[in-house]
């Protein structure tokens, strides 16, 4: 029997997600299918609610739906409800369950590119407050970062996500968010500066340390001003990709019931489709 799952967004066109779990879905012969599903936000509640009459045994959730989704989940796990959003869902026991991956995308792929990068307790720096920067706090603060510097174009959105996480994290006003990087052995952009149509991030790297890691989420382009400033002064950069790969291989087990490994072969498929004019 064919097991179906989707991406739900408004808009949905730029998402990669069927082209990661349709190389999964094939390299294992497993007879299924991964769409796209173009979902209003006004249209949300009754999309889900209809899910299992239309063949569906889940589906990851993008930009705007993540919060409500979680709202409207039955059940969500302690990843989700501590990052206060969802991007996974499936149905089990006829009940609508939620989790998030993008902790997990983003420390898996971190470790995988970086290793040893928390050795040594340095801070971090994260830019951004929206739910990607949830994911990316939750997973730092998980792995026992002590100090956490959030910056962002908008104060308020920042010190109201901080509020969240505790002390560990320190505001920082977006002026500033050069200075912040004194001392720290990670940066983080969440934000989508630097992405394709997108205004670029202006941040002077002058004060990172040499031995940082560079971490720029934004995957179109793969290489961003941000990491080709990194790279040039010899930082490590660490591009979006990885994460969006990674995040991907808890919901296909769940709804496949097998779970794959990103492989350089699926990277380069997705590094080809991403440069196609």
């Amino acid at each position: 029997m064919s097991v179906k799952a989707c991406v739900i967004g408004w808009p949905i066109t730029h998402s990669r997600s069927p082209l990661i779990h349709g190389y999964w879905l094939a390299r294992h012969g497993i007879d299924g299918a991964y769409t796209r599903e173009a979902v209003r936000p006004e249209a949300l509640e009754d999309f889900l609610n209809a899910i299992p009459g239309n063949g569906f045994s889940g589906c990851n959730v993008t930009v705007p739906h993540k919060e409500s989704a979680l709202a409207l989940a039955d059940k969500a796990d302690e990843v989700a409800r501590r990052i206060g959003a969802a991007n996974t869902l499936w149905f089990e026991n006829g009940a609508l369950h939620a989790t998030n991956t993008d902790t997990y995308g983003f420390i898996t792929h971190l470790d995988a590119t970086a290793p040893g990068w928390d050795r040594v307790s340095r801070p971090v720096t994260v830019l951004g407050a929206g739910g990607a920067a949830r994911a990316v706090l939750a997973g730092l603060l998980e792995r026992g970062v002590g100090e956490l510097r959030l910056v962002n174009r908008t104060r308020a959105r920042a010190d109201a996500l901080a509020e969240g996480f505790g002390a560990g994290v320190i505001v920082e006003d977006w002026d500033s968010r050069g200075l912040a990087l004194e001392g720290c052995g990670l940066l983080v952009n969440t934000t989508t500066l630097g992405m394709e149509g997108a205004p670029a991030l202006d941040i002077d790297l002058s004060r990172l340390p040499g031995d940082a890691a560079v971490y720029d989420l934004v995957y179109a382009p793969l290489v961003t001003p941000l990491l080709s400033d990194a790279a040039r002064r010899g930082n490590r950069m660490i591009d979006g990709l990885g994460m969006l790969l990674h995040q991907a291989v808890p919901g296909f087990e769940k709804w496949f019931g097998l779970r794959p490994q990103v492989t350089d072969e699926l990277r380069a498929g997705i590094v080809a489709d991403l440069e196609k004019p």
